[in-house]
Formats: structure tokens, sequence, C-alpha cells
């Protein structure tokens, strides 16, 4: 989520492996969107070792819509001009919310595709589905504008070293961990945050790579846990008979020490 937060003009995390970037001026410095998502593509792939894809539209219900039909690991433009028309012929079981409730009693009213979503009255919809049927109908026309709003709610921090040459000098492997744990830890002071989870990543020769983690009983902000905590993970390590490559420290199951909890999201914020 870090790497994707920072090539959007607006950033909204929806799930655990899922966000709306607003790229209408980030993009033009890459050549365009369809660019710029290639090469988020491979800043995931060599960065995370993660595919994803990605859907491009004017809107988010067709960039969700779009981001659906290539998995795994797709890239899919819906052209501004046509969005309507790429959306009608897919089923309405393509837009997001339409379950199987739902999607039965559109079929009652003759309703199998966006397209004919799209034709139908918004009056009749509104009597039978309320608003969420009026929502449902500006999807199919291409007519939702709903903003990407920042709603980022920070889910860990770390930080990662690679080294120049792998090496399996631990006394500046050790010094390069409390680096890490500097940098990380100065993060969530500034962030106003304590956590409860400590993990530690290591990689050797070979691309082999390990993670680990500790969950204390409560949450804390102190240092002196993180760097026990990373100790105690790494203690493993030590005699491994290979060298490493790259290390990282993250903390996670995070708390804000402000006391304030984020706002959820719920289907009435989007049909309001």
């Amino acid at each position: 989520m870090e790497l994707l937060r920072k090539y959007a003009d607006k950033f909204e995390q929806v799930s655990i492996d899922e966000a709306f970037l607003d790229v209408s001026q980030s993009c033009l410095a890459f050549g365009g969107p369809h660019e710029l998502a290639k090469r988020i593509k491979s800043d995931l792939n060599e960065s995370e070792q993660l595919t994803g894809s990605i859907g491009i539209a004017p809107n988010k219900s067709a960039a969700k819509i779009a981001s659906d039909l290539q998995k795994p690991n797709g890239l899919t433009y819906i052209d501004p001009e046509h969005v309507k028309d790429f959306l009608a012929p897919l089923p309405i079981s393509r837009i997001s919310g339409v379950g199987r409730k739902t999607e039965q009693r559109l079929n009652e009213l003759g309703i199998k595709t966006i397209g004919e979503l799209a034709a139908y009255s918004p009056k009749a919809l509104y009597k039978r589905f309320g608003k969420s049927g009026v929502w449902l109908w500006a999807i199919a026309n291409a007519e939702e504008k709903v903003e990407v709003q920042e709603t980022f709610i920070m889910k860990s921090i770390g930080a990662e070293h690679t080294f120049e040459t792998d090496t399996d000098d631990w006394s500046g492997i050790d010094s390069q961990l409390m680096a890490l744990i500097n940098s990380v830890h100065m993060r969530l002071m500034n962030e106003k945050m304590k956590y409860r989870s400590i993990n530690l990543k290591i990689r050797f020769t070979g691309f082999e790579t390990y993670t680990r983690a500790k969950t204390l009983r409560f949450y804390t902000s102190s240092k002196d846990e993180f760097i026990d905590g990373i100790k105690g993970l790494s203690d493993e390590f030590r005699h491994y008979p290979k060298k490493v490559r790259l290390v990282g420290t993250r903390v996670s199951n995070l708390q804000s020490t402000l006391g304030k909890k984020p706002a959820e999201r719920t289907l009435e914020s989007f049909t309001s």
C-alpha cells in the first residue's frame, strides 16, 4: 500500500489488498495511465514479488470491474469515451455489491447484462430497490462520480536494506538492523502510533527469504521491546550456512496513541 500510495494524487485503501488511486495528474509524468500502470506492476513485482491486477477507468466502479476482468496479473484499460459501451455486454454480477439475491431479483425484471440495467427505468428500479437501485443504474450508465477519498489506514511501518554484497558478518548485520529499528521507531513516533507485532524479514543468497513475527500481549511504543523482539527473531538465522542479502524490520498491528479509531466505510456512504 505504501508503494501504491506514492504514485497517487489521491489514495483510498478499501481492503487489505485493494485500493483506488486517482492518478489524473501523476500519470502525466509517465506518459499516461497505461504506462503508469505498467510501472506500478513492475515495481510490485521487483519490490514485493507480488503480481496485481489493475483496472483503468474514469470512475471507481468501472475501474473495479476492469480490475477483475483479467485476473491474475491483468491490466485492463477502459477508454473514457466508451465506458458505457464497454460495460454493456458484461453480466450484472460484475458490478461490485451485486450478490446472488440482487442478481436474482434483477433477472426477474429481465435484466441480465449491465447494458440492460442501463436501459431500465431508474424510477422503476427505485421502487424495487430504493436508493441502491438508482446507484446501480448510475454505474451501468457510467455516471458514477464518487471521488477517490483519502482514507489511508496505516497497517504497518517498516524498512528494509539490501547489502551491496551478500554477507555473513553478523556484527555488520546487527548494526544495519539497529539502523532500521531506529528509522521505523522514529516513524512510529511521528505517526503517533503504538504496536503489538514485531516482524523480521531476512533474505539469503539465492533469493531464499524468510519472515518471522512476534506478537506482544499489550500495545506499546517501546523501542527496547522492538530491539529485543528483533534480536530474538534473528537468533534463529545466525548460524545459517548462506550469506545474507537483505534484512528488514517492521511493526504491525498498529493503534493510534490518540485514541481515535478510523471511520468504517459502509454501503450507505455510497448510496446516500
